[in-house]
């Protein structure tokens, strides 16, 4: 049985077994927070539990790293529309020690991109567009820093509200500890 299958079975049950009814809430997160997190499975429930966070507390948001790399990305615009029609009041980027992202290496990415059977020209394709593949897919060497520039990127986006914290946090994966980057409140 594939992944696929194992997961719509036990949808199935769960659905029948009305177990959806425990994470009933509404769109609108309770605590009118953000978060900006990495998508690292160690954070999964790690995290939540660290922040003292539930379900319908947080809008949560998961990218490589815990990096806004773009003023008008995808990541900025769910920012902007939990601001903006979700009542959030406030955002924390939170990366993490140990981040997958210090280590990636994008001459070897892109070896292991041709090796599974994306073609010469779809690469070429991009750089004559443009696009610099091994910027865009370089991590980062310091994790403060990291975030630091995460924060920067949202603190200085031109349609965010000036009255929004924007707090910057690294979480130890193995034990939930929290150190404070940048402590929002003291920015305004």
């Amino acid at each position: 049985m594939g992944k696929l299958e194992e997961i719509l079975d036990y949808n199935k049950k769960f659905v029948e077994n009305q177990r959806y009814t425990e994470f009933t809430t509404t769109k609108f997160p309770d605590k009118r927070l953000v978060v900006i997190s990495c998508m690292d499975t160690r954070l999964v429930e790690l995290l939540p539990h660290a922040m003292n966070v539930k379900n319908g507390d947080v809008k949560i948001i998961k990218t490589a790293g815990a990096i806004v790399s773009h003023p008008f990305g995808a990541v900025m615009r769910s920012i902007l529309v939990a601001i903006y029609e979700l009542q959030a009041e406030e955002v924390i980027v939170v990366g993490h020690y140990d981040c997958g992202m210090s280590a990636i290496n994008p001459t070897h990415f892109l070896e292991k991109v041709r090796e599974r059977g994306v073609s010469a020209d779809s690469l070429h394709l991009l750089k004559s567009a443009g696009i610099n593949l091994e910027k865009w897919l370089r991590g980062f060497d310091n994790v403060t820093d990291a975030v630091k520039e995460s924060v920067d990127m949202i603190l200085n986006h031109p349609l965010l509200p000036p009255s929004v914290p924007i707090h910057g946090l690294i979480i130890d994966p193995s034990t939930g500890k929290l150190d404070v980057v940048i402590n929002g409140y003291e920015k305004k």
